[in-house]
């Protein structure tokens, strides 16, 4: 049973980072988390196929130390401006969770149905998350009064 716990604590301390500007590095990154823990892993990904092939895919996660460091930097860098896009930064294991969330209703009595009607329900769950986004900014945008104005303080420029 250790094994598990471990396994959660590991989950619970690592953080996905997205919205990730094509001119971020892996250094910059590591530059901008290493105040908030000590990080224990990285892991940048790359388009290793097609014609993107060898470019950032605009994500990445990091594993601190301790899930309260991950939970310290999460706070402190969700939705701050870097390069003029503001990062998404969750606990990897809330996108796993997120997912499941979003695939569990079509996964429902699905079984049966064929891979055409899959791919039509994809659209749709496709349509719900946009749909799911946009309200989520209005909202934040309505909590914020101005969030321009907020957000410009506490951005990175990607000359730093």
């Amino acid at each position: 049973m250790d094994l598990g716990h471990s396994f959660d604590d590991k989950c619970e301390s690592r953080l996905y980072i997205g919205n990730l500007d094509l001119r971020i590095t892996e250094a910059a990154l590591i530059k901008m988390f290493s105040p908030f823990g000590k990080i224990v892993s990285e892991d940048f990904l790359w388009h290793t196929r097609g014609p993107k092939r060898g470019e950032p895919r605009g994500y990445a996660f990091v594993q601190f130390n301790t899930k309260e460091e991950a939970k310290l930097a999460k706070e402190k860098m969700h939705g701050k401006l870097v390069c003029g896009r503001p990062l998404v930064v969750r606990l990897a294991s809330e996108k796993y969770l997120m997912d499941a969330a979003s695939n569990s209703p079509n996964a429902i009595g699905d079984s049966s149905k064929s891979s055409l009607a899959g791919s039509s329900s994809g659209q749709v769950n496709r349509s719900a998350k946009i749909a799911a986004i946009k309200n989520k900014l209005k909202a934040m945008e309505e909590e914020g009064g101005n969030p321009k104005k907020q957000k410009q303080a506490d951005s990175i420029s990607c000359t730093e």
